[in-house]
């Protein structure tokens, strides 16, 4: 499984049972984001607490997807967890998905490796700059696809069609389970009486001090509750020092700076007061709050292009905690590049990560995250 846990919750917990269930499998593995997550935002809890709430609830082994690709669009984000995944020779891959069960995602992956050139055609066809990503992607696969009525606009349904893609180019690929969300849509904002309920709705519900016990495992209702909660505001004095400190020219090498967006940025950052308000001053049809967000962590992080490539080409497996079954895996795979601590050598070939998690301790009362720590084994 790929996963943030943002944080853990019940409907999780339904996931792993029924990817389980329906995969009969002797192991489960999640490649779960770090300290700072996919759509461009630190993690509510770090990333050893999320571990340890899935290796309570049904997961065997939990390891990290390093920030070079956890704060990514869902194409790198896919690249580099199916690659964790092959690395350990899993079989199936089971993802959540707001679109419908008997969507073949195998087929959709297939028909991308084999008319990728088409496809990257069609896409720069497209001259209406009013239009985002998701919106061009899926006037293009409704041209050359039109038997299957994609609609990149669901998160969940986005990732599943990316990990599709990125699975199809491996000779073993993995079989693709998807499973269908339970009662709570990604962008569900509300806690419902099932007790399951989106993590947008539990964040919401934890910045307003309501309770979300019901919908949450009791191993994350503790962290919750003993934890200093991570959101952008607490980083926004940073982020807004760096936007301040920095010169244009600085700010234009940063990953993924383009079109002039630096000039928005840095006049937004003298203006706002919070993070909120930063990104509505900068946000427009063409930037969205999403990619906002990951160009800020690149900012906040000083990420550079060729400094994320350099890291993209390091393979590692950076593990967070195991279950018996798990440790008994890991012992057939003494081939890999597995890391159980964090030294010099481990610290050298993962500079990055070591670096975002510094930086993530800022927030609040956060203990160390690398040097020091050992998988949580769960028995």
């Amino acid at each position: 499984m790929i996963v943030e846990y943002n944080p853990f919750h019940n409907g999780h917990r339904y996931h792993v049972t029924t990817a389980r269930k329906q995969t009969n499998a002797k192991l489960v593995v999640a490649v779960m984001s770090g300290n700072f997550l996919q759509r461009g935002e630190p993690a509510i809890l770090d990333k050893w607490s999320r571990a340890k709430a899935a290796l309570h609830n049904g997961v065997d082994l939990v390891i990290e997807l390093p920030v070079e690709w956890s704060i990514q669009s869902a194409d790198y984000f896919a690249k580099g967890a199916v690659r964790l995944l092959q690395m350990l020779n899993c079989t199936h891959l089971c993802f959540g998905t707001e679109g419908n069960s008997t969507f073949n995602y195998e087929d959709f992956g297939t028909f991308v490796q084999q008319n990728q050139k088409k496809i990257d055609q069609e896409f720069h066809r497209l001259s209406d700059e009013t239009m985002n990503f998701p919106q061009k992607m899926t006037k293009v696969f409704n041209l050359l696809y039109p038997q299957m009525a994609l609609d990149f606009s669901s998160p969940n349904h986005l990732l599943g069609l990316s990990y599709a893609k990125e699975n199809a180019k491996y000779k073993n690929s993995m079989k693709l389970v998807p499973i269908t969300r339970k009662n709570a849509g990604y962008h569900d904002e509300k806690l419902t009486v099932q007790g399951i309920a989106s993590a947008t709705a539990i964040r919401k519900a934890l910045a307003k001090s309501r309770s979300v016990d019901n919908f949450v495992p009791a191993v994350t209702a503790n962290s919750l509750k003993n934890s200093t909660l991570q959101t952008w505001e607490a980083y926004w004095p940073f982020l807004r020092y760096q936007l301040l400190s920095a010169n244009l020219d600085s700010l234009r090498k940063i990953y993924q700076m383009t079109e002039g967006i630096e000039v928005r940025m840095k006049a937004a950052a003298k203006k706002a007061a919070s993070f909120d308000e930063f990104v509505q001053l900068v946000k427009s049809k063409r930037y969205t709050w999403v990619r906002i967000q990951r160009l800020a962590c690149y900012v906040l992080l000083n990420i550079y292009q060729e400094e994320l490539e350099q890291q993209q080409m390091q393979k590692y497996i950076n593990i967070l905690g195991f279950t018996k079954a798990g440790q008994a895996f890991l012992k057939e795979k003494k081939d890999l590049p597995l890391f159980s601590k964090i030294g010099k050598k481990e610290a050298k070939m993962a500079h990055l990560m070591l670096r975002s998690d510094q930086i993530y301790q800022l927030g609040g009362q956060l203990s160390e995250q690398n040097f020091g720590r050992k998988p949580y084994i769960y028995q």
